[in-house]
């Protein structure tokens, strides 16, 4: 019996410029879909879990084509909420080398932001759930979607459902008058894993490592640095039994260092560092990471070294694939675990 993940977010139409062509040159976009919370399903769906994504989508034809994208990579999709008046979009400009990428959101008012607490009867969606997970994109969405999300990890701990966090702070998603720091507390403290990056745990809660600069490690990161972040994080959110920590090294926007660490029973374990030194697409790369945590921390129980090390190269594969979604199968990370990153051909 495959274990049962449920997942809660936005997905949005992701219109990306073809290339690496810029806003003011595309004359034609690329249609797919994508959103944190359903990027993690759809790895876990890719990995033989049963997976089922939540979220609120209208009754119109590009979320009826949504729907139909996620049913493809045998995402379930009867728990999704149907009413409100629009599909979130998020524009991207994948950038090179020296240049950044850039994202431009148009998610206003879309279905999910207008989702109310009691809409979602979530005993009933968590019964039989081995795994909840949730972003900390969703409760920038509105009051009602912060709302909606607390009271899912409330019926989760009252049931017993383990319950995930990837931290994920967007700036620009922190408009409706509240902040990170105001709202998300009380979430994580319902959380038994955290994930986050160097970044999110300062931007939400003031927690930084001793004399870490991101922009200065020249790709390098050191993963005992982080420890001390993990600490914190327990102290403050004592429910969490592990706190991992993704490090990216930024060479240039083509070329990435990538591993991660994993915080527990009061040890740090550190994984194997990967060089990604051409970088087809980057956006999901984080999320791929949780799908391939929750699918290790389910089925290496015990050995977080080896669900941390599937993590990671869950991710590290993930950056060589168009789209959000990480479209890998389990053979193809425990190859790459193994050490046999050549890229040959198969067959």
């Amino acid at each position: 019996m495959s274990k049962k993940i449920v997942t809660f977010g936005e997905i949005m139409l992701r219109l990306a410029t073809p290339g690496y062509e810029r806003f003011s040159q595309a004359t034609q976009f690329n249609a797919t879909f994508g959103g944190g919370e359903a990027n993690v399903a759809v790895s876990l769906a890719n990995y033989g879990m049963n997976a089922e994504f939540v979220t609120r989508l209208p009754k119109n034809d590009i979320a009826e084509s949504c729907i139909m994208n996620l049913r493809k990579y045998g995402v379930g999709t009867h728990n999704i909420l149907r009413g409100g008046d629009r599909v979130g979009i998020y524009f991207l400009e994948t950038g090179a080398v020296a240049r950044a990428s850039k994202v431009v959101y148009d998610r206003a008012n879309s279905s999910i932001a207008e989702i109310k607490p009691g809409m979602i009867n979530w005993r009933e969606v968590l019964k039989d759930a081995d795994w909840f997970h949730w972003t900390g994109i969703t409760p920038a969405l509105s009051q009602g979607a912060a709302d909606a999300c607390l009271e899912a990890i409330q019926v989760a701990n009252e049931m017993g459902v383990p319950v995930s966090t990837d931290l994920n702070y967007r700036k620009n998603l922190w408009k409706y008058g509240k902040s990170a720091s105001e709202v998300m507390p009380a979430l994580v403290n319902g959380c038994d894993v955290i994930l986050g990056n160097e970044e999110d745990a300062e931007k939400v809660f003031g927690i930084k490592p001793e004399g870490f600069d991101v922009a200065h490690t020249g790709g390098e990161v050191n993963a005992a640095e982080f420890e001390s972040v993990c600490k914190q994080l327990m102290t403050r959110f004592p429910r969490a039994k592990k706190v991992i920590i993704t490090l990216r090294g930024s060479i240039n926007a083509n070329h990435n260092t990538w591993r991660g660490c994993l915080y527990s029973d009061g040890s740090l374990k550190i994984s194997k560092d990967y060089n990604i030194t051409h970088i087809v697409d980057r956006v999901g790369g984080g999320d791929s990471f949780m799908g391939g945590l929750i699918y290790g921390l389910l089925t290496y129980t015990g050995n977080d070294q080896k669900a941390l090390e599937f993590a990671v190269a869950a991710s590290c594969l993930k950056h060589t694939i168009y789209g959000d979604f990480n479209m890998v199968t389990v053979a193809e990370v425990e190859a790459l675990m193994g050490g046999d990153g050549s890229g040959r051909v198969s067959r």
